[in-house]
C-alpha cells in the first residue's frame, strides 16, 4: 500500500464495515445558528456592542466594528470584556429554549482565534478565553441532545471583503495565500482531535471548511487544492487516531515508543501529503498546551487504538467535512464533491432582502422560492446531501404578519427538500437602538410571534406552495391562501424590515437558484 495514493482507497473504504460512516446527523435538520456568539457581528448587537466600547453605522475598515478593531483599540481589556459577552449571549437558558423549540442542530460559528497559538500577536488582535466558552456550550448542547456543526467562519487573513462576519474587516483579502490556508489546515486538524478525544465535543458532527468564500472563483486561487487538504486534514487526523477504518490497513505501524509526532512522517508516505502532515505536526503542540492529552506518559501515547486518550473516551467514527456547494460561487469553481473521502456534506444559504432573487413583492417571493431546484441541480453535481445553513425571513418590503408566517412555511417546505435547515440566527438584540430587528432575524422570536410552528417538523399550511408552482392556473392562484393568515398573532403589526447590515455577503442573494 506504500505506493497507493489517498484517494485510490475510497473503493476499498467503502466495503470496510463501519468504514467512515459518519456520526449522528440528524435524519432532517431542524437548526438553528449561533451567530454573534464567539464570532460577534455588531449588527446584531448594536447597544451591546457600543457598551463594550465598539462603534455603529460607520465603514467598518475605518471604525471599530469588528472583534480585530475592538481588541486592538482595548489591548489590555479585551479578555475581560468579551468574556462578558460570551457568558450573557449563549447560556443554559437559551439551551432551554431551543429544546422546548424542538431545535436538534447548531451551528456554530468559530474564528480561527479561538486556537490561540494561531494568531500574530504582533500583528493580529483578537480575544482570548473564547475555547472556555465553546466547550461550556458543547456541554450543555450534549446534555441537551442537540448536535453540533463547527463552523470555520471566520479564517485566517479574512475571508471576505468588508465583512464583520470575518472578525476583522478589510478591503483585500488574506486568506487566499499559503500562509493562511496553513494555518486553516493546522485549526482543522487541532478542531478534529478535539472532537474525538474531549468528550465534551462528542456532539460534534461537522467541521465546516470556510463560511462563504468570496463568491467569483477566479478571486480565490489555490481553494480547490484548500478543499482537498482540508480533507486529508481531517482524515490523516483520524487516521492517526485509529477511527474509523483507515486503521485497519495497517498503512501506520505503531511507534516504537507511542509518540505521535514519530508517526506521522510515516502517515505520508503514499497517503498524504506534505502539507497536511506539517498541519498534523503543528497541531500537535497545540493540543499538548490544550492539556486534552493528559499529563503522564501513558496519555501522552498515540497508537493506532488511541491507547494516548486515556481517561477520555474515543469515538469511532468520522466527523463530517462540510463545505460551501459547488453553487455558491461563479466561473468555474472547484467542486468540493471532488475533494470527499468519507461523510461529506453540503451548505447554501439563501436571502431575499438583498435583492437580486426575485422581484421586492409577496407574489415574486413566493413563485421564487416554492419553483426553487437547488438541491436537485446540486446533487446532480455530487453536492449532497444539501442543508440551507443560513436563512432568514427579512424581505424588501414591509411584510405583514400573515405574510411572515407563509413564507416560514413556504421556505421550511423547500430547504428540507434536502437534508434540513439552520435558521440565522438563535436571537439577536433586543433594544431600542436594534428596533423590532428580532421580528425577521430572530427564530426564537419568530417562535414566539407564530411565524413558526412550536415543532419545527410541522406547518401552517403544508400546502402553501401549491398556488405559485409553476403551471399552477391563475385562478387558483387567485384563490388559494394561506391557512395561516387568518392565524397571525393580533397582538403583532405589520414592521418595516430591519436595515440592519448582514451577517453574509450582498451578493449572497444571487445564489438563488429556479
Amino acid at each position: 500500500m506504500r505506493g497507493a495514493t489517498l484517494f485510490s482507497l475510497l473503493p476499498l473504504l467503502s466495503f470496510l464495515p463501519g468504514a467512515l460512516a459518519g456520526h449522528g446527523l440528524p435524519r432532517k435538520i431542524y437548526g438553528v445558528n449561533l451567530g454573534s456568539w464567539l464570532v460577534v457581528e455588531p449588527w446584531m448587537l448594536p447597544q451591546e456592542w457600543l457598551n463594550m466600547g465598539g462603534e455603529n453605522n460607520c465603514d467598518c475598515t475605518k471604525c471599530i466594528g469588528s472583534e480585530f478593531a475592538l481588541t486592538q483599540a482595548n489591548p489590555a481589556t479585551a479578555d475581560k470584556i468579551f468574556e462578558g459577552h460570551w457568558s450573557s449571549w449563549f447560556n443554559q437558558t437559551d439551551v432551554d429554549e431551543l429544546v422546548a423549540a424542538g431545535i436538534n442542530t447548531v451551528r456554530i460559528p468559530l474564528g480561527y482565534w479561538i486556537v490561540e497559538d494561531l494568531v500574530d500577536r504582533d500583528t493580529e488582535f483578537f480575544p482570548r478565553g473564547g475555547l472556555r466558552h465553546l466547550r461550556r456550550g458543547l456541554k450543555a448542547l450534549k446534555k441537551a441532545g442537540i448536535v453540533v456543526i463547527l463552523d470555520h467562519h471566520a479564517l485566517p487573513g479574512a475571508q471576505a471583503v468588508k465583512q464583520q462576519f470575518a472578525g476583522r474587516c478589510v478591503i483585500e483579502p488574506q486568506f487566499y495565500t499559503a500562509y493562511n490556508y496553513h494555518r486553516a489546515l493546522v485549526w482543522t486538524s487541532v478542531m478534529t482531535a478535539l472532537s474525538h478525544v474531549d468528550p465534551v465535543f462528542d456532539n460534534v458532527v461537522s467541521i465546516q471548511a470556510v463560511n462563504e468564500i468570496i463568491m467569483d472563483s477566479s478571486k480565490t486561487p489555490g481553494y480547490g487544492d484548500f478543499q482537498k487538504n482540508f480533507v486529508q486534514t481531517v482524515r490523516a487526523t483520524e487516521f492517526l487516531l485509529g477511527v474509523a477504518g483507515f486503521s485497519t490497513f495497517g498503512a501506520v505501524p505503531a511507534p516504537h515508543d507511542g509518540n505521535f509526532t514519530a508517526m506521522i512522517p510515516n502517515v505520508g508516505d503514499g497517503f498524504f501529503n506534505a502539507e497536511v502532515r506539517t498541519s498534523l505536526l503543528e497541531a500537535f503542540p497545540i493540543l499538548l498546551k490544550m492539556g486534552v492529552f493528559g499529563l503522564s506518559r501513558r496519555r501522552e501515547q498515540l497508537i493506532t487504538r488511541c491507547a494516548l486518550c486515556g481517561s477520555f473516551s474515543m469515538r469511532a467514527d468520522s466527523v463530517r467535512a462540510s463545505f460551501m456547494d459547488v453553487s455558491w460561487q461563479w466561473n468555474n469553481p472547484p467542486n468540493p464533491a471532488d475533494a470527499a473521502l468519507g461523510p461529506q456534506a453540503y451548505d447554501n444559504h439563501l436571502y431575499y432582502v438583498f435583492g437580486g432573487v426575485a422581484d421586492a413583492n409577496e407574489e415574486a417571493y413566493m413563485k421564487h422560492i416554492c419553483n426553487l431546484d437547488r438541491v436537485r441541480s446540486d446533487a446532480a453535481l455530487g453536492n449532497s446531501p444539501l442543508f440551507f445553513g443560513e436563512w432568514g425571513l427579512p424581505t424588501q418590503f414591509s411584510a405583514t404578519d400573515a405574510f411572515l408566517m407563509k413564507w416560514a412555511d413556504a421556505q421550511k417546505l423547500q430547504y428540507s427538500k434536502g437534508a434540513g435547515w439552520i435558521f440565522w440566527n438563535f436571537k439577536v438584540e433586543k433594544s431600542k437602538l436594534a428596533g423590532d430587528m428580532a421580528r425577521e432575524w430572530s427564530y426564537l422570536e419568530g417562535v414566539r410571534r407564530g411565524y413558526f410552528t412550536k415543532d419545527p417538523a410541522q406547518y401552517h399550511d403544508e400546502n402553501v406552495c401549491v398556488p405559485y408552482l409553476n403551471g399552477a392556473s391563475s385562478s387558483a392562484s387567485a384563490t388559494a391562501t394561506s391557512a395561516a393568515s387568518s392565524t397571525a398573532a393580533a397582538s403583532t403589526t405589520a414592521a418595516a424590515t430591519s436595515t440592519a447590515a448582514s451577517s453574509t455577503t450582498a451578493a449572497a442573494s444571487s445564489t438563488a437558484s429556479s
